[in-house]
């Protein structure tokens, strides 16, 4: 897949646009890019980063980082990606300028768009804009309770089953391992420490079993209250994994929340709580 991050970085040539933020890429999102890749030639998907909302002053909490948005377009299909830099410049600039100034430069024959895509600005344009303008502009229905912002809430809640309905797959969490208190080692089940980008949501606090890396996963989200943490720490005990993770990449599925974080009576009693964990997270079953 061709990742361009201009227009000339991008080959000549006629070419089926699918147009969207595709955070997540959830359901609705692949039903989009599953019509564009049906028309045929070269489909090729134009996102923005950072996120608009962002831009525009509000505040939102991304369901996944803009390498592994890349990593699901490509696995749905998408022969290229444009990544347009949303600045405050490209928000202002009217539909029409914005049709003309990317959409026209980079051949877009066939546009696919969902019904509620707006764009231009203060939100002008729309799919009839588009095909006002000459495009021809195939409209995918949006599926029922399915959008970014209802899975945004059904993490926050610890829904990891429910968002994973939406979503088409697991949900996640992604990070870079860094040096930790070391402390899951010394209780016998070492774990990584995710450092998370500022912007990405990350799910309620609670233990989760999972999978990283093609292990199963126990995961904690929280702040250690067993050692009075006041800290956010996330970090999965892979199963049956031998290996140095410092400074790597881990993107880690949330497959079932298994229970509250909470302190002990005693660090045995935590011991024995988190062999449990281990235990429920090698007989979970993955949500779809």
């Amino acid at each position: 897949m061709i990742v361009a991050h201009s227009v000339d970085e991008l080959p000549d040539g006629e070419r089926t646009v699918a147009i969207g933020s595709f955070d997540g890429v959830h359901r609705g999102h692949r039903r989009v890019l599953e019509t564009a890749c049906a028309v045929g030639g070269t489909t090729t998907v134009v996102t923005f980063w950072p996120h608009p909302r962002l831009v525009l002053g509000n505040r939102v909490e991304l369901l996944s980082t803009l390498e592994r948005r890349l990593e699901l377009l490509e696995t749905e299909g998408a022969d290229e990606v444009l990544v347009v830099a949303f600045t405050p410049e490209l928000a202002a600039l009217e539909p029409e300028q914005f049709a003309q100034s990317l959409l026209r430069r980079i051949g877009a024959g066939v546009i696919v768009v969902g019904e509620n895509f707006r764009f231009g600005r203060a939100a002008a344009g729309d799919p009839a804009t588009l095909q006002g303008l000459g495009f021809d502009v195939r409209l995918v229905g949006l599926l029922a309770d399915v959008s970014s912002t209802r899975i945004r809430a059904l993490l926050r809640e610890g829904e990891v089953v429910g968002a994973a309905r939406l979503l088409g797959r697991p949900a996640e969490v992604e990070g870079t391992v860094m040096l930790g208190d070391q402390r899951g080692g010394t209780l016998g089940f070492p774990t990584a420490n995710l450092a998370v980008a500022a912007d990405l949501l990350v799910p309620a606090y609670g233990i989760y079993a999972g999978a990283a890396r093609g292990h199963r996963a126990a995961i904690s989200i929280g702040v250690n209250p067993h050692y009075g943490g006041d800290e956010r720490r996330i970090e999965p005990h892979l199963l049956d994994f031998a290996g140095d993770l410092y400074g790597q990449r881990l993107v880690v599925e949330l497959w079932q929340r298994l229970r509250d974080e909470r302190a002990f009576g005693s660090e045995d009693d935590l011991v024995a709580q988190i062999a449990r964990d281990v235990e429920a997270a090698r007989t979970a079953e993955r949500p779809v």
